[in-house]
């Protein structure tokens, strides 16, 4: 897999635990510069195919490569190549929203004047600066989300991976983020690889979506070609047709989430 217009690429991609497979030979491509949704009921596989491809899983088979670099070989190349905003809060409570941003920005070896600068402007953007010097634990959910938004793109990567980024925001703010998104998307060619349960984020956002159940990837194409294959007006009735309507248990804990932040930066 050497497609230079591809930055994420993976094929026959699998994951076992024990005896149950959570992802089942699934393949896909996501070019340069593109944004792209990953869409399925909860405990599809969604949120163990992103552990995969940002380092925190390996797999039990299969190929992947992220800017090139393989997440199983070359794992601090694979993580300055991407921002990630977990489903579950990985904030520290008991620092500041600043203080929250300068760690990151440690970890990532971004320029002390360069990190200053990105702090200053993300906070901005997301309304917080006015609340930089606060403990984190004092936020509300909303303004812990955009404080995680803002962590995300404090090092400008090649790659943003979202896991459910706009979970529990009203629609003002869900709005603003997506707009901010797509101006880095576009201005800056960073590539977006998110997941969500809100339908017409997937429909309004998306260049491409992949539809994934029981670990496998059911389909794939723009929101237009998905809604012609399945004979249905709207995405949410397309993703309904293929998916079924039984509820599914969850993929993760919060535990496992915060878990999975602190082990990405001890090896």
């Amino acid at each position: 897999m050497n497609n230079n217009q591809n930055i994420i690429e993976v094929k026959n991609l699998t994951k076992k635990f024990g005896k149950f497979t959570a992802v089942d030979e699934i393949s896909f491509t996501v070019k340069k510069g593109e944004t792209f949704a990953f869409l399925g009921p909860n405990g599809a596989g969604k949120t163990t195919t992103i552990k995969i491809l940002t380092t925190l899983l390996l797999p039990t088979k299969g190929v992947t490569a992220i800017n090139s670099y393989d997440p199983t070989k070359n794992q601090n190349q694979v993580r300055r190549s991407f921002g990630i905003v977990f489903q579950d809060p990985s904030l520290d409570d008991e620092l500041t929203a600043r203080e929250n941003l300068e760690f990151h920005g440690v970890l990532y070896k971004v320029e002390s004047d360069l990190r200053r600068k990105r702090i200053e402007e993300l906070l901005r953007f997301v309304e917080l600066w006015d609340r930089r010097n606060d403990l984190v634990k004092t936020f509300s959910g909303g303004m812990k989300r955009r404080l995680e938004i803002a962590r995300g793109l404090l090092h400008h990567p090649k790659i943003l991976f979202l896991d459910e980024p706009t979970l529990g925001l009203d629609p003002q703010t869900r709005n603003h983020i997506w707009a901010y998104v797509q101006k880095l998307n576009r201005q800056e060619g960073i590539t977006v690889f998110f997941t969500t349960h809100y339908m017409e984020e997937a429909e309004k956002i998306a260049d491409r979506i992949a539809i994934i159940d029981h670990g496998k990837i059911i389909a794939q194409g723009t929101a237009s070609q998905l809604k012609q294959q399945t004979n249905t007006k709207n995405l949410e009735d397309a993703f309904l047709s293929l998916t079924g309507r039984a509820i599914r248990e969850e993929e993760v804990s919060v535990t496992d989430q915060m878990r999975m932040r602190r082990r990405m930066w001890r090896r």
